[in-house]
Formats: structure tokens, C-alpha cells, sequence
């Protein structure tokens, strides 16, 4: 006779025992997740160690257990710092920019090659949008200056025949934003537009053929069918651009960045850059990277509730 004090833990031995023997008769595939898990370990979670360093006086030859405690003090430099609201700025209009001009620019051009019915024109236009994304910020940047170069550039050449004089693009404040934002959208419309394609191309097509046979036309058809099948993916990837929205873009604002045009390009990626390997300040520009991390994490959330409550759209 079994007592009964005694059944429950047995169920939850059988059930450990049957949960170990998946995992063991499945071991091969684990196996596959194994050079994902330890590369998340050491280059993600590792490093969060380092995270120490903002509330600490660091000092190198003590390290950073050895480094006095500093509280909150490189916070309040940062929020007190004359530079703050200048980065502050400049990080949310590159990134409100990118994501009003940028976000639609995929699903447009998802939409467009969508309505290509010659399936060989599509795949062409597919590819040519796709390669720039391979190309690195350093080259994209790199073509900008010799096209817009005063010197040799293609368009101040063209200014040249012309008989109007050279201006130098790359210096012009007012024309960074605008360079910024259209080498963005060139360099990621088609990689972005991939997941648009994925959901347009799992829509039901019986849909299409029932909205022909009742009237409707191309613009019917894609306010009442396209768009709303697509929504949920629309919604998942806005939270995304919304939650990092602090992210206007290191590698490109870092080449594109030049001493006439700081003032308006100095954003917190590169203002922690900066001060932290420039100038040594190790404990300041943690704090400033760490502020930036919490402020995306608040953002993810909020949107995050706001869009469940709104369109049932949500990540959890």
C-alpha cells in the first residue's frame, strides 16, 4: 500500500525521468543548439559583467572588483553634462527620421514586386534590391564621398560643365540627415522587404479570386485584403523599430561623421565611443551605454502593452 503523501513525488520523478530520456534520445539535435548557446554565452551574458563598471570609480590597476564604489555619480555627469541634450537630440531625430521615411520604404517596395506578375522580372528586381545589404557601411560610405566629392565627384562635375561651383555635400550640416536617410533606405529596402514577401505570399489567393467576382479593383483588394492579412507582421516589426529607436545607426553616423557636421551627428553610440576609448573615461561611458539600454527596454514594454491593447498585435 502506497501512501498517498508518497504519489506525488513519485509522478514528478516519472515525469523527470521521461523529460530526460526526450532530451537524451533527442541528444544529436541538441547538440545542434550547442555553438548558439555558448556564443550567447560568452559574447552576450558574459560580457553583462562589465556592467559593474557604471557604478564604479574604475581604476585599471585595481580592477573592477577592486574599484571603489562610485553609486550613481556618472549617471548624474552624464544628465548634467552640457553635451546631453545635443546627443540626446541628435540620436532621436536620426532615428525618428529612419523610421517615418524608412520603416514604409520595404513594404512598398514588398507590395510592388508583390504585383509583378512576370515571375523572372520579379526575381531580378528581388536580387538587385537584396545587394546592398551585403555591402559594408565602410564601401557605401566610401562610394558617397567619390560621388559627392568637391574634387573629382561625379554630381559637382556635372555642377562643374554646368558652370555652377563645387559644393561640398559631406560638410553641409543641413544635408546630413538627408544622406543619412537615403543611403539608409537604399542599403536596407530589400533585405527589409523579405519578411513582406513571406507574409504576402501566404495569403489565401482564393481571396483575390472572391473580391474579382464580386467588383473589386487593384486598390480594393489591397486596403481590404493585403494590408489587413499583413497587420500582425507590420505591428511586430514597428514594436521592433519603436523599441530601438535609440539605435540611429553607429557604423554609418561613425564614417558619415565629420568636425563640420558634429553638431548635428553626435549620437550616443559615437558620443560613448568617444569618451570611452578617446579619453579613458571607462566608468562614464558604461553608465551612458547602460541609460541607453534601460531606455530601450522601458520603450519595448510600453509599445509593446500599447500595441496589445490596441491591435491585439504584441510580442508576449
Amino acid at each position: 500500500m502506497v501512501p498517498k503523501g508518497a504519489v506525488i513525488p513519485r509522478l514528478m520523478q516519472v515525469k523527470k525521468n521521461k523529460r530526460l530520456s526526450k532530451v537524451w534520445y533527442f541528444r544529436h539535435i541538441y547538440l545542434f543548439l550547442l555553438p548558439a548557446l555558448i556564443w550567447f554565452l560568452v559574447f552576450a551574458y558574459y560580457p553583462m559583467y562589465g556592467i559593474i563598471i557604471a557604478f564604479k570609480d574604475y581604476k585599471y590597476n585595481l580592477g573592477i572588483m577592486g574599484s571603489p564604489w562610485a553609486g550613481f555619480r556618472f549617471f548624474e555627469q552624464f544628465l548634467n553634462d552640457s553635451s546631453f541634450y545635443d546627443v540626446l537630440r541628435n540620436t532621436f531625430s536620426i532615428s525618428a527620421l529612419k523610421l517615418f521615411f524608412g520603416f514604409p520604404a520595404p513594404l512598398i517596395l514588398a507590395l510592388i514586386l508583390n504585383a509583378v506578375m512576370h515571375e523572372k522580372i520579379k526575381r531580378v528586381f528581388q536580387t538587385i534590391s537584396y545587394l546592398p545589404h551585403f555591402v559594408s557601411w565602410v564601401v557605401v560610405v566610401t562610394l558617397l564621398q567619390k560621388i559627392l566629392s568637391p574634387n573629382v565627384g561625379l554630381i559637382n562635375d556635372i555642377r562643374y560643365q554646368m558652370g555652377l561651383d563645387p559644393i561640398f555635400f559631406m560638410g553641409k550640416p543641413e544635408l546630413f540627415y538627408p544622406l543619412v536617410i537615403i543611403s539608409d533606405i537604399w542599403k536596407g529596402i530589400g533585405w527589409g522587404s523579405i519578411i513582406y514577401l513571406a507574409a504576402l505570399a501566404n495569403i489565401d489567393p482564393h481571396l483575390y479570386e472572391a473580391a474579382e467576382i464580386d467588383g473589386a479593383g487593384r486598390w480594393s483588394k489591397l486596403f481590404k485584403i493585403t494590408l489587413p492579412s499583413i497587420t500582425p507582421t507590420i505591428g511586430i516589426l514597428l514594436i521592433f523599430s519603436l523599441s530601438g529607436i535609440l539605435n540611429a545607426g553607429f557604423d554609418q553616423i561613425w564614417l558619415m561623421q565629420s568636425p563640420a557636421t558634429l553638431n548635428v551627428s553626435e549620437i550616443l553610440d559615437t558620443y560613448v565611443l568617444k569618451t570611452g576609448l578617446q579619453q579613458g573615461q571607462l566608468a562614464y561611458s558604461t553608465a551612458i551605454g547602460l541609460f541607453k539600454s534601460l531606455i530601450s527596454l522601458i520603450l519595448i514594454v510600453v509599445v509593446n502593452n500599447i500595441s496589445r491593447r490596441v491591435s491585439d498585435v504584441s510580442l508576449w
